[in-house]
């Protein structure tokens, strides 16, 4: 039977090696959510991948917090000494398997070759992104390696051309899209400059316990109650496959949920279980 577990453990645990030792953080351009009140045609449009962001320095790929990713030498050997911001990633819904390959840290040379390093930005450069969207264009060209790749961006003129291509992504397995301004420099902030659109919301808590499954999920997990950051607890009950259920995310982790709006009380309405969240 599974037991139930009512108190908080503060250690995050995970089940897969992780990447290298963390260094110094890369400074980051950060997205908001979209509201609908911009200018459009202010905007460069492009789907937002479910995959890992990896900051290139020049000479090693890195995490948000500084981790590094440890491919194999062939991956980046035709990458170039200038900083690079996109993500690894090997097509729609394989978020679970890219993340078990990309953060060992020994790597599995056969399974890296699945991967592609889809790359949205040249941190270090001038200029607008307009401008550094036109430099990205050429040095992809130049370069011509078979691990690297540019994320395509496109421009839409209405609102309604925009949902439709929010439709067509999502239909395909896609997640949502990514706007990102084109008159803006790339800074390390979260701000308007860059904005995600999904159908969807989602957001992180902790797991606080495992709670027990009625029914065909009898000594199984039924649900997850978690905690967000301001304290508010709730069950997330749904999302998970039988094998999750049988070997929940562990007391102490970080998940990642999704969900429609907020109650009256500030909660998340119809949430439901996405992805344990690496360590980063």
């Amino acid at each position: 039977m599974l037991r139930v577990i009512t108190y908080f453990c503060c250690a995050v645990l995970f089940c897969f090696p992780l990447a290298g030792r963390a260094g110094d953080a890369p400074a980051l351009l950060l997205a908001k959510a979209y509201r609908g009140d911009i200018v459009l045609a202010d905007y460069w449009l492009s789907e937002k991948l479910d995959g890992v962001r990896a900051y290139w320095n020049g000479t090693q790929l890195l995490s948000r917090s500084g981790r590094i990713y440890h491919s194999p030498d062939w991956f980046t050997a035709g990458f170039p000494d200038t900083p690079l911001d996109g993500e690894l990633w090997m097509g729609r819904g394989s978020f679970d398997t890219l993340s078990g390959i990309v953060r060992r840290q020994s790597p599995d040379t056969a399974q890296w070759r699945r991967v592609r390093y889809m790359v949205f930005d040249l941190p270090a450069a001038a200029g607008t992104f307009d401008q550094r969207l036109a430099q990205l264009r050429q040095l992809i060209a130049e370069l011509n390696s078979p691990y690297l790749a540019m994320v395509e961006q496109s421009r839409v003129a209405t609102e309604a051309a925009l949902m439709a291509r929010l439709d067509a992504v999502v239909r395909g397995g896609g997640e949502g899209l990514m706007l990102h301004r084109g008159s803006s420099r790339y800074r390390a902030a979260r701000s308007d400059d860059l904005l995600k659109l999904k159908k969807h919301q989602d957001a992180e808590a902790v797991v606080v316990a495992h709670l027990p499954g009625e029914g065909k999920y009898r000594g199984m997990l039924g649900a997850l109650l978690v905690e967000r950051a301001d304290g508010v607890r709730f069950r997330l009950g749904s999302g998970f496959s039988d094998a999750q259920r049988a070997a929940p995310p562990e007391i102490g982790s970080m998940v990642t949920y999704k969900y429609y709006g907020t109650t009256s009380r500030g909660r998340p309405r119809f949430a439901s279980f996405l992805r344990v969240r690496p360590q980063e």
